[in-house]
């Protein structure tokens, strides 16, 4: 399937607010029942289980956290989302989260992390700035990192373009939703955007639906 570069209409600078906390909310249901947050629970088994500090890039609505602290509450969790709404409703979800409206380029944190992920935040970006983060994300780690994105297949987008025609009620994950898919990455393309950002010890999982699991132990 070839690679869309069409930017997504959730990458526009100026979204009404109930519009995107409507998007928001079903993107957690996609993530709940089509593999999302089991691709994220995988991602932080591969690491020991103790007390780690970790923080999520492009956090959104924030349900991943959630569904980390329900699961791991040992853990101390934060979420960086550039946008104001997000930042906003997720604290109104979960004050006990450190919740921060910021780039995640120019985010200087008082300490480390120990992990740093993201989830379906990559396919925002075009390769090369793909690589930039997987550097910035590999810098700022101290015992590394995982990334669950969507794997670019013709299944999966006739799949989610039919289901969100249907259920659906945002016009931003009618349009998205797809594109998104259009928008992904193959194992192949992993493997490259890796090893350009020069991280050698990493594994990619394909994991249900359609989804990959991208670890780096350090």
């Amino acid at each position: 399937m070839t690679k869309s570069y069409q930017k997504e209409l959730l990458d526009a600078d100026e979204i009404p607010e109930a519009d995107l906390i409507q998007n928001l909310k079903e993107l957690k249901f996609i993530n709940t029942y089509l593999g999302g947050h089991d691709v994220i629970k995988k991602g932080l088994r591969k690491f020991e289980k103790e007390s780690h500090k970790i923080l999520e890039i492009g956090s959104g609505g924030g349900d991943n956290l959630m569904m980390l602290k329900k699961h791991f509450p040992e853990n101390d969790y934060a979420g960086l989302d550039i946008k104001e709404v997000c930042v906003n409703y997720s604290q109104s979800l979960d004050s006990g989260i450190k919740w921060i409206k910021e780039d995640y380029k120019k985010h200087l944190p008082e300490r480390p992390y120990d992990l740093i992920f993201n989830s379906l935040f990559c396919h925002h970006f075009d390769d090369n700035s793909v690589v930039e983060m997987l550097i910035w994300i590999n810098q700022n780690s101290k015992k590394g990192f995982f990334i669950g994105d969507l794997h670019r297949h013709r299944l999966a987008y006739f799949s989610i373009k039919f289901l969100t025609k249907l259920f659906s009620k945002s016009y931003l994950v009618k349009n998205d939703a797809p594109l998104s898919v259009q928008r992904g990455f193959t194992k192949k393309e992993w493997v490259i955007m890796l090893e350009k950002a020069g991280i050698e010890n990493y594994q990619i999982t394909w994991c249900w639906a359609f989804r990959h699991l991208i670890v780096v132990r350090k």
